[in-house]
């Protein structure tokens, strides 16, 4: 069974300041009327904010569900996402650009079969 989260709401008082930043996106502040500290919880993420009309707004906080990785190696990695898609990442350090083509298919070679032999249980 799945245990349900208390909602936890806070109220504030306060006015809401829209602008636009130098590169021409909208920047809203929440600015309350009586600041002080622990007031709410701090957060930073991505997420779906909604200005209606009559000056209500909402946001709600996507969270970011990561999965460790199955396979490590040392240029890339692969995971199996909570949303469905399967992940294969490839870091390369700048220095190594020259090697890419070969340490890309040297790994991704790797993870193929890894896949494969995991698939095939």
């Amino acid at each position: 069974m799945k245990k349900i989260k208390d909602n936890k709401t806070t109220t504030l008082n306060a006015q809401m300041v829209i602008s636009k930043t130098e590169s021409g996106m909208d920047l809203v502040q929440v600015l309350p009327d009586n600041p002080r500290e622990g007031l709410v919880k701090p957060f930073s993420g991505t997420g779906h904010a909604q200005l209606q009309g009559n000056a209500t707004f909402d946001f709600v906080r996507k969270r970011r569900i990561r999965k460790k990785p199955v396979l490590k190696q040392l240029h890339s990695s692969l995971s199996y996402g909570h949303d469905g898609i399967d992940r294969y990442i490839f870091y390369l350090p700048a220095e190594q650009r020259q090697e890419f083509w070969r340490l890309l298919s040297k790994e991704a070679s790797v993870a193929a079969v890894f896949m494969k032999e995991l698939h095939k249980r």
